[in-house]
C-alpha cells in the first residue's frame, strides 16, 4: 500500500506540475496579446501625429515601423503559445487521467480492506453470540 500512496502523490505532483504549466502559457500568451494591443494604440498614435497612415510612405514614422514589427512578432509568438498550450493541457488531461486510474483502484483496494475487515467482526460477534447462547 505503501508504493500506492507513493504512487499517487507523484500522480498529483504531475498534474499540479503540469496545470502550472497551462496557466504560465496561458498567462504568457494573455501578455503578449496585451502588449500587441498597446503597441496597436501606439502605431495609430504615431500615425495620427505624422498624419501618414500608409506604411510604404517615405517620410513614415520609423517609430511605427519598428512597433509593427514589434507587434507582428509578438502575434506570431503568442499564436505558437497557442500550439504547445494544446499540447500542454493534452499532458495535463493524460497526467489526470493516469491520477484517476491510481485513485480508483487505492479506493477499491481500501473498500476491499474494509469488507474483510467488517467479515472479521461479523465472525467475532457471530463467536461471541454462540459463546453467550450456550453459557
Amino acid at each position: 500500500m505503501k508504493s500506492r500512496e507513493t504512487l499517487i502523490r507523484l500522480k498529483r505532483f504531475q498534474v499540479d506540475e503540469r496545470r502550472r504549466h497551462v496557466v504560465q502559457i496561458e498567462s504568457m500568451i494573455a501578455d503578449f496579446e496585451r502588449m500587441a494591443s498597446d503597441l496597436d494604440r501606439e502605431i495609430l498614435t504615431e500615425q495620427e501625429r505624422a498624419g501618414i497612415d500608409d506604411p510604404g510612405h517615405f517620410a513614415y514614422p520609423t517609430y511605427a515601423k519598428a512597433a509593427m514589427t514589434r507587434r507582428d512578432n509578438l502575434r506570431r509568438s503568442a499564436d505558437e503559445l497557442r500550439a504547445q498550450l494544446d499540447d500542454a493541457r493534452a499532458q495535463l488531461g493524460e497526467a489526470f487521467e493516469e491520477l484517476k486510474k491510481v485513485e480508483i483502484l487505492e479506493e477499491r483496494d481500501q473498500e476491499r480492506e474494509r469488507l474483510v475487515e467488517a467479515a472479521r467482526e461479523q465472525v467475532e460477534l457471530d463467536r461471541i453470540g454462540a459463546q453467550l447462547r450456550h453459557a
